[in-house]
């Protein structure tokens, strides 16, 4: 049995994500995500005020009797978002979880793809692929998945998102819009050749997946991941990793060294997904992230006239 906190988030989150939907977003996501343009029909006999420009030549040569193809606008899409489960996403220094915020946004997506007949379905990931569940369409749909998010307990505590990507190439056949929701954060191997310390690892999946699908980075993030306060000494925990360190935030220059790394970190990020032409959306523990999805409907708008 589901218990009655979590259904009680699932309906507020149901009601939060819906008015956004309604009274934020609008048209814009349908605007923004096409359907894959026009699909074949039928063939059919010609008749007058046709396009001759439809003519099937061959069904006209086979039959003797001028045909037409004709062609239907597909308008369906597959939409496919990816959550970070790990244990770094269930952190907050303020107003709510990682995880928390993954799931509204999660379900701001998932309104808006049902609102537009698509099918929506979710990937749960952390060092391995946790759960899939297939795209379908409809409301009931839509929140069993913002329950999955809000239930899940995953096994893994790392971070795989190469792992992820790869495992949707696989089990979606066609293109989909693909919202991967996480904080980047993975275990400090990197190639070469990128700015700061090099590129992440994941670059190389992100790159093959961006080739196929249309793939939108949300970005987790924390103010304490890029600010350590000034309070003495601090027993501080790798969530992934369970290491513990006992650090002296009162040193100003390992507080320097501390927002250093974390502004490298998110160069590497952002660097990454510039290369690869990649659309990113950064949104925060400490404020609304409805502004940021408002923004970057409203930039895919006129980059799509």
């Amino acid at each position: 049995m589901i218990p009655k906190e979590i259904l009680e988030n699932v309906r507020r989150i149901e009601i939060t994500t819906n008015r956004l939907v309604t009274d934020v977003f609008g048209g814009q996501y349908q605007s923004v995500f096409k359907g894959r343009g026009i699909e074949f029909d039928e063939v059919r006999e010609y008749q007058p005020g046709d396009d001759v420009r439809s003519i099937d030549w061959n069904v006209t040569a086979r039959t003797g009797i001028p045909h037409i193809k004709k062609f239907v606008e597909e308008r369906e899409m597959t939409v496919m978002v990816l959550v970070d489960a790990s244990r770094s996403c269930r952190f907050a220094s303020v107003r709510q979880l990682k995880s928390r915020l993954a799931a509204e946004v999660a379900a701001v997506l998932a309104f808006s793809a049902i609102r537009n007949h698509d099918k929506i379905g979710l990937i749960f990931f952390t060092n391995e692929v946790e759960k899939f569940i297939p795209p379908r369409k409809g409301r009931s749909h839509v929140l069993r998945l913002i329950r999955e998010i809000l239930c899940f307990e995953p096994k893994g505590k790392g971070t795989d998102i190469a792992a992820a990507m790869e495992f949707m190439g696989r089990v979606t056949t066609r293109k989909a819009v693909t919202f991967i929701i996480s904080d980047f954060f993975e275990p400090a191997v990197f190639l070469s050749n990128g700015p700061a310390g090099g590129e992440p690892r994941y670059l190389k999946a992100l790159a093959v997946a961006n080739k196929r699908h249309d793939v939108i980075a949300v970005t987790l993030n924390d103010p304490r991941e890029m600010e350590l306060p000034d309070c003495g000494l601090l027993e501080l925990e790798d969530a992934e990793t369970g290491r513990s360190y006992t650090v002296d935030s009162s040193d100003a220059g390992l507080r320097q060294e501390y927002k250093t790394r974390g502004l490298g970190r998110v160069e590497r990020r952002t660097h990454a997904f510039r290369s690869l032409n990649m659309d990113h959306i950064d949104i925060s523990t400490a404020g609304s992230f409805a502004d940021h999805l408002v923004k970057f409907f409203a930039m895919r708008q006129k980059r799509a006239r």
